[in-house]
């Protein structure tokens, strides 16, 4: 093939460059000899079994042109020119042309190699570069790196092999091809000074004969491989000296090409001995000293390889002596570019330690664990992703042992805080603050543990992390608040096992399995054992009025001692009572565990205050019940009770007035009708109102807002996989809507807590306008009878003058009417029967305290039971309007029942409290003002209802003159 010969001639002719002095046949010698080693090496190549493909090939190009530091535009250059490549169909072996061009690449920094590897000096030798490698101090070293280092972690496409792989023949079968390729020394030297001569040129015009004798040689590749592995090792040798600790100092005279192979070298060297500093610096933490011993199970690898390295340098250097050139070295298949290949995959782990070290700084527990991780999936590289898994195996160990002994014995072994579980005796200030369900709350349940969401793992989910909060609780919970430490032995004896890093799958279902078994012991001790839902069941018939016999006997028993004031209240007295009360109503069926918990007590007492004010039904609750049952909800059940007995009474007291007026209308008040029929007719008409708005009430209450409430939590409770947290959360959301619902509390809001607050203040003086007109009720009662009875005693002085045949009365009877005509006995027994006849009505008023009154005290009754009339019908008009506009269905459905005939006319509040009070200053003191006046009225009226006569109970400004003036003669009239 002559043509083939001639082109590669002209080739190799064109790349060999002429030395000076040099003669034709010199030339002519080794030009031949460059022809025939190029033959040699092409027909090598064609001899190889390997086989590459054009487009493997281009794309190892394509990657070495992005990695470089040259234009961009190269990659794209090559693009096009490899586009034409494959369009040419003269060309065959289109990847044979494309593995030589990149041979050649490959080859280049080889041959400036060979420049100064033989010993020789040459007058081109590089010296710019700097002669010593400057790395920070330990503290800064593996900052400046982390650049480097993650660029080389993106850039390389290594397996995923570990750090200790040792080097073989077959590490780089290119550089072992052009080991056998080499050339002779004075080839080789004189094409790497030709190299070097087209960018600057030498002038040997200076040089004298013997300059390159006098030059100091550096030392050869075989005396820096021998040092090489001490080196590796951050220990200092006799060629390369660590100055510092960030600092290694390279030897002089070097060429360019051994001075860039050294300055890859010194990187793992470096980093090695700031990871070493690192791993062996203490840390207050077990997953800190966790990594620190996985990082040292990986430096020990790295030692490994070093070892494997040294034996390879040791066994060539035995092979050569050391004043062998450099094709003996060569021959060896140890060089200073191999052992940059070799310990490639392992400078790539040093850096990503020393990233993983630097970042490490900051971090504790599982935010270490999240750091790690994130090496793991944030990055696409094989090799990043196997050795953050395989650092992640180590450093979760500790981790995933605190989380079994969580899960499974409830226990907490976090000695540094580094569990996203933490513990803490009881909650901070501001916590019991902003939640005042907490205070006071069992420390076992509501305040011991705490979630620390920061802490938690990338490997664990939230939804993961709150279950496994709740087992471990739950846990804990049950072997310290329930007693029960033998299930939880037993559970930890059954269920433990081992969990370990990369088992996602069988650590999910082992936290699910631990759940469902946990949760369901919880709520299985919590109804069986301490009777939760009982005792639920107790407040709900009890404290929230569901038990109606016995409500309805309560109130009768204590009627008569809760009308006296408050300081003459026993509590002896009241709890002998309610036992009556338990035992002539269904309460007795109830077990003796509930009703040794129900107690009557009384609250602070005040001036002036009756027994119905102090009087209140407790239920006792002890732990660990208290935990769903919680002080705050013992409040909530207080005032609802309070509530509800308030409108109890209300409606006891008017139910009895009514009866009254009802059975007396067939007697005493049939005889005064003539006179007091209208006003009859006007108050039970009055009293039926308030008897319908009381029921109602009642009704509302009762059913459409706590049983609707307590079915609700009868099917939050019933769920599978309800949690004691759920009871605890279903349980404040009952009371919540009973107090909300109920009128009684307030919402989020400041306009509705207004409107709500109004909804509690009207209900209260409602209620205690109610009582007032029922008092004023008693004494138009009162007013009839001693009327009813005047007129009997008319009757019988007129029968008594007829019988003595006189006419008219005498002036002494007309002066006295109350005094009886001594001679007359039928007289003493009608007015005997009159006292009897008064004292069966039950009359709060004496009889003869209205006699020869009534000028006077039924004006000013019929005025004060008017004024009341008006302001209750004022007051539900107001109520009914701020219903109307509520947002709860149930809420707006109370105003309809309330007036379903239309009779009320309900209306908003037109102007806000600041008006109202500039309004109510601009009012003349002698008219009625708002409801004020009315509510103080009212107030007097309840407290002095007992002591004086009704018509004075409260004291209205209209009629007040006369009003007091009854009060006066009453009150003499009974002395």
């Amino acid at each position: 093939m002559p043509r083939v010969d001639q082109a590669l001639s002209s080739l190799v002719s064109s790349f060999l460059p002429a030395l000076p002095g040099e003669d034709d046949a010199s030339a002519d010698l080794r030009l031949k000899e460059a022809v025939e080693l190029a033959n040699k090496v092409l027909n090598n190549h064609s001899q190889s079994a390997e086989t590459f493909d054009a487009t493997h090939i281009s794309d190892s190009i394509r990657k070495k042109l992005l990695i470089g530091n040259g234009p961009p535009d190269k990659a794209v250059k090559f693009s096009t020119l490899y586009s034409k490549l494959l369009t040419q169909p003269v060309v065959k072996q289109k990847w044979a042309v494309l593995c030589l061009l990149y041979q050649l690449a490959e080859s280049n920094t080889e041959d400036f190699d060979t420049s100064g590897a033989s010993g020789a000096t040459s007058p081109y030798s590089v010296g710019s570069l700097p002669s010593q490698i400057e790395y920070p101090s330990a503290a800064n070293g593996l900052e400046n790196t982390q650049l480097k280092g993650q660029s080389a972690v993106l850039e390389s496409g290594s397996t995923s092999t570990r750090l200790n792989r040792k080097p073989t023949q077959e590490t780089d079968r290119s550089s072992i091809r052009r080991s056998k390729a080499d050339v002779n020394d004075s080839t080789e030297s004189s094409r790497g000074e030709s190299a070097l001569s087209e960018k600057n040129p030498p002038d040997y015009s200076d040089m004298g004969p013997n300059e390159d004798s006098e030059r100091v040689e550096g030392p050869s590749e075989s005396a820096l491989l021998r040092d090489l592995p001490f080196t590796l090792q951050g220990l200092s040798s006799t060629n390369l000296v660590f100055s510092s600790s960030g600092t290694l100092s390279l030897p002089k005279n070097l060429p360019l090409p051994i001075i860039s192979l050294l300055h890859t070298l010194a990187e793992p060297s470096l980093l090695y001995r700031s990871l070493f500093e690192f791993v062996q610096s203490k840390n207050e933490g077990l997953i800190a000293q966790s990594l620190r011993s996985a990082m040292d199970h990986e430096l020990r690898s790295y030692l490994g390889l070093i070892a494997t390295l040294e034996s390879e340098i040791r066994r060539a250097l035995v092979a050569v002596k050391e004043t062998d050139s450099r094709i003996g070295i060569g021959k060896t298949g140890v060089t200073l570019k191999r052992c940059v290949v070799w310990t490639r995959e392992a400078t790539l782990g040093l850096r990503l330690m020393s990233l993983m070290a630097e970042e490490s700084k900051s971090k504790k527990g599982g935010q270490l664990v999240s750091m790690i991780h994130s090496f793991s999936t944030s990055y696409g590289d094989p090799f990043v992703n196997a050795f953050a898994e395989r650092i992640l195996c180590h450093l979760t160990r500790p981790f995933y042992e605190m989380l079994r002994r969580w899960i499974y014995d409830g226990e907490l072994s976090d000695p540094f805080n580094e569990f996203f579980v933490i513990d803490q005796d009881t909650s901070s200030s501001s916590e019991r603050e902003s939640d005042p369900r907490k205070v006071q709350a069992t420390s076992v349940w509501e305040d011991k543990y705490k979630l620390e969401h920061s802490t938690v793992p990338s490997i664990i989910t939230e939804d993961l992390a709150k279950k496994v909060f709740l087992i471990g609780k739950s846990l804990n919970f049950i072997r310290h608040g329930c007693g029960d430490s033998t299930w939880v032995d037993a559970h930890s004896k059954d269920a433990s096992m081992d969990l370990r890093y990369g088992d996602t799958a069988i650590l999910e279902s082992s936290i699910d399995a631990a759940y469902k078994s946990t949760m369901a012991r919880l709520v299985y001790l919590m109804d069986n054992k301490f009777k939760l839902f009982d005792h639920l069941n107790a407040l709900k018939k009890y404290l929230l009025l569901g038990q109606g016999d016995f409500i309805a006997l309560l109130m009768e028993t204590l009627s008569s001692y809760l009308d006296r004031p408050a300081g003459s209240q026993y509590r002896h007295t009241l709890t002998a009572q309610l036992e009556h009360a338990v035992r002539g109503s269904n309460a007795q069926y109830d077990s003796p565990d509930v009703l040794n918990r129900l107690d009557a007590r009384l609250l602070e007492l005040s001036h002036g205050e009756i027994g119905w004010d102090v009087f209140t039904l407790e239920y006792k609750i002890d732990a660990p019940v208290d935990v769903v049952i919680t002080p705050w909800a013992n409040k909530q059940y207080l005032v609802v009770f309070n509530f509800l007995w308030r409108i109890k009474r209300v409606e006891f007291a008017l139910t009895t007035t009514w009866r009254r007026c009802m059975t007396g209308a067939r007697g005493v008040l049939a005889n005064v009708d003539d006179k007091l029929g209208r006003d009859w007719k006007i108050a039970r008409c009055c009293i039926a109102e308030m008897i319908h708005f009381v029921n109602q009430l009642q009704y509302y209450i009762l059913f459409e807002v706590i049983e609707a409430s307590w079915d609700q939590l009868q099917a939050a409770i019933a769920k599978p996989d309800c949690t004691l947290d759920d009871l605890i959360n279903a349980h404040t959301k009952y009371l919540q809507a009973i107090t909300h619902k109920g009128l009684l509390g307030s919402s989020r809001s400041s306009v509705a807590k207004t409107r709500e607050e109004s909804f509690t203040s009207q209900l209260h003086y409602i209620l205690k306008g109610m009582l007032a007109y029922k008092d004023a009720v008693d004494g138009l009662y009162s007013f009839s009878v001693a009327e009813f009875s005047r007129r009997q005693q008319m009757a019988a002085n007129i029968e008594t003058c007829n019988a003595q045949g006189t006419w008219g009365f005498p002036e002494k009877d007309e002066e006295d009417p109350d005094t009886p005509t001594p001679t007359d006995r039928k007289s003493d027994k009608i007015d005997k029967n009159r006292m009897a006849s008064s004292r069966e009505t039950e009359s709060p008023i004496p009889p003869g305290a209205l006699i020869g009154g009534d000028d006077h005290m039924l004006p000013s009754l019929r005025t004060r039971l008017s004024d009341l009339a008006d302001d209750f019908k004022n007051r539900v008009n107001t109520l009914l309007g701020d219903l109307m506009v509520q947002p709860d269905v149930n809420m707006k459905f109370l105003g309809v029942v309330m007036n379903f005939n239309e009779v009320y006319q309900p209306k908003r509040r037109r102007k806000e409290r600041v008006e109202t009070l500039r309004d109510n200053r601009k009012t003349p003191t002698g008219s009625v003002v708002g409801t004020t006046l009315v509510g103080s009225s009212v107030r007097d009226g309840e407290h002095d209802s007992r002591k004086v006569p009704p018509s004075s109970a409260g004291e209205s400004v209209k009629g007040g003159g006369s009003v007091r003036a009854g009060s006066k003669n009453s009150n003499k009239t009974e002395r």
